[in-house]
């Protein structure tokens, strides 16, 4: 396989990914994809900020998510976002210290 081909292919990997994530899947909520996996949308946000990063272009982090999400913040969680209790958060703490913290 050439390596153009090779791109095109990751790249529609990615988008069948964040379709899933976001119109097939989005009831499956962001600290539980976090706890189980260790990464979350706003991580494959972050991943394409990078991305953009490496090829000179500056992109933020509000923009990043809304380029991912496709929407706000603030709408993505008022449509599908739900309370966490108190177990699911100190999970989270755990995965985002042994998945995100380290790497920024």
């Amino acid at each position: 396989m050439d390596h153009q081909t090779e791109i095109e292919i990751q790249a529609a990997a990615f988008r069948q990914l964040q379709k899933h994530l976001m119109q097939d899947r989005p009831d499956v909520q962001n600290i539980d994809m976090m706890n189980l996996t260790g990464f979350c949308r706003n991580c494959l946000s972050r991943w394409y900020q990078e991305a953009a990063a490496e090829k000179g272009i500056e992109i933020g982090k509000i923009e990043a998510r809304e380029i991912y999400y496709g929407m706000s913040m603030d709408e993505w969680k008022s449509k599908y976002q739900t309370e966490a209790g108190a177990e699911k958060q100190a999970e989270f703490e755990v995965a985002f210290k042994e998945n995100v913290t380290d790497k920024m």
